[in-house]
């Protein structure tokens, strides 16, 4: 068993965990301090993270993955401490997150849209501007009409992320596309996609306190829908368009 601190989101959080895995994946987030609260992982934890996995892949037509269970663990740390800061106001949220002069871009879509691969073409056209906040598992603050959105160990294949936060500008659906078209959209055209993207706690109050979250962050950011190509003229007519 492992037990360490790491900060997350501005708040510290204790760690119990079976293997090294979570604290390996967790390194740039070390901390140390009085923990605002604490997980720990079990063994039964990590079968069911093992079952949740092969019913999706199931689902999709996939091969059944066989994960090791240290990385399962990581995903049963990462959901109980999402169930937690909930009250907090901070829901996960699944997209490509970059920053440009300090202002956060979230990119989102189905599984193999393009996230990451849109999110590259903004490193390639703003350059030294642009800076990864999390490539596939951030998390969203929403405060007093301010959406804060913070880097994650949990980033993606590519990981790719940056241990700090910025403020939340816009959250962009993604769609492919032969020609690149950007529109704003209305709450309710983009809640389907932003229920749907967040982190689904268990209990009933939980899940309240997540709807009224969404609510709250979809009158907080500029929502838009991106039609686009995978030409580099893709990440300048969508951050044009985010900041007519």
């Amino acid at each position: 068993m492992s037990k360490f601190f790491c900060k997350i989101a501005e708040k510290t959080i204790e760690i119990n965990s079976i293997y090294d895995t979570v604290m390996n994946l967790c390194t740039d987030y070390i901390s140390d301090g009085i923990p605002d609260f604490s997980v720990t992982v079990t063994q039964e934890d990590i079968e069911f993270e093992r079952k949740k996995s092969e019913a999706e892949d199931i689902k999709e037509g996939k091969p059944v993955r066989n994960f090791p269970d240290g990385y399962l663990e990581t995903l049963s740390v990462y959901r109980k401490i999402c169930d937690e800061l909930v009250e907090s106001n901070i829901i996960l949220f699944h997209g490509s997150v970059i920053a440009v002069d300090g202002e956060g871009y979230l990119f989102t879509a189905k599984s193999g849209t393009g996230k990451s691969t849109h999110t590259r073409l903004w490193r390639d056209y703003f350059g030294e501007r642009a800076v990864m906040i999390n490539d596939d598992k951030p998390l969203i603050r929403v405060t007093k009409s301010v959406a804060t959105v913070y880097g994650t160990p949990w980033d993606g294949k590519h990981r790719l992320s940056t241990n700090t936060s910025v403020p939340l500008k816009a959250i962009c659906i993604l769609e492919r596309g032969q020609e690149n078209h950007i529109e704003k959209i209305s709450r309710s055209e983009a809640y389907p996609m932003l229920l749907q993207q967040v982190n689904r706690p268990s209990g009933a109050l939980k899940m309240h306190k997540t709807l009224e979250i969404i609510d709250a962050l979809a009158e907080t950011v500029g929502l838009y829908r991106l039609s686009c190509n995978m030409d580099i003229s893709a990440a300048e007519v969508a951050y044009n368009g985010m900041n007519k």
